[in-house]
């Protein structure tokens, strides 16, 4: 599927109206299909089921499983591969033997989703417990490489020149090149898609990158990050008080409106040097 769609839409202005030809983001189901070892036996079943910008999609189920918990890295994946498509596509991960999908579903109590980092866990305390601390001394970077980031990643942002529709999340590295850039019109699939690939290229954890997103900062953003292992998520918009609140207990830097020559710092301040 194509991940942008064309339609015949009225173009309305101050002085007029006229039928023109749009480019739109476009947005299908996809089916997230999990074969894992049960005893001595392999089993298929569904995770989730996510609306998504077609594209990447085996590197958005493994970003989802690893933002999920659900594995802990490339070791742990066997195959990633696309079904077929269909009005409901679907792609297939199978993991490697060892990986305990049982004990991981019976800590959920409902559905799976990219865009909940909260749903289905049973308490609180769940919520944070698989998030590892980032490490406080291995990374830093000066703040003109945060000012550079939204130009840089302006001109890697194709989809979103072509619709003004799609999210982007981008691996940042320590002297700022954007290593990679994926687009979806969710940002928490952009940022799944992102990490995914870097799972299946062997970078994971990414102790030594900046994750930087064209959204606001929401709290799944944040615990995607720490499950990639990456010190600091900086993003254009603004981020919610939860979001803050989880970096600071993590030790993660968040930047927050970076835009414009400026931006916020709500944790980590250490990792930004002039």
């Amino acid at each position: 599927m194509e991940p942008i769609r064309t339609f015949s839409v009225k173009r309305v202005d101050g002085t007029g109206s006229e039928r023109v030809v749009d480019r739109v983001a476009a947005e299908e189901p996809l089916v997230i299909l999990v074969r894992h070892w049960r005893k001595d036996a392999q089993t298929t079943e569904s995770l989730a089921v996510t609306m998504r910008t077609p594209g990447h999609d085996k590197e958005l189920a493994v970003g989802l499983l690893l933002s999920e918990a659900v594995i802990r890295g490339g070791e742990d994946v066997t195959e990633a591969r696309a079904l077929g498509n269909g009005p409901a596509n679907e792609v297939l991960v199978e993991l490697a033997r060892g990986v305990d999908f049982e004990a991981w579903r019976m800590a959920r109590t409902g559905f799976v989703s990219s865009s909940c980092g909260v749903c289905g866990k049973r308490n609180g305390d769940a919520v944070r417990q698989d998030m590892p601390a980032a490490e406080t001394d291995r990374f830093c970077i000066p703040a003109s490489i945060v000012h550079a980031l939204p130009q840089r990643l302006h001109a890697r942002q194709e989809g979103f020149v072509e619709t003004g529709g799609l999210h982007a999340a981008a691996l940042v590295t320590g002297v700022g090149k954007i290593e990679a850039v994926f687009e979806d019109v969710g940002r928490h699939n952009a940022l799944d898609k992102l990490i995914g690939w870097a799972v299946l290229n062997g970078h994971t954890p990414l102790r030594e990158r900046m994750l930087f997103l064209s959204s606001r900062g929401s709290f799944e953003l944040v615990q995607k990050t720490a499950m990639a292992g990456a010190p600091m998520l900086a993003t254009v918009g603004g981020p919610s008080s939860l979001a803050i609140e989880t970096a600071r207990d993590l030790q993660m830097t968040l930047m927050g409106f970076v835009r414009d020559g400026r931006f916020n710092v709500y944790s980590g301040d250490w990792r930004i040097h002039s």
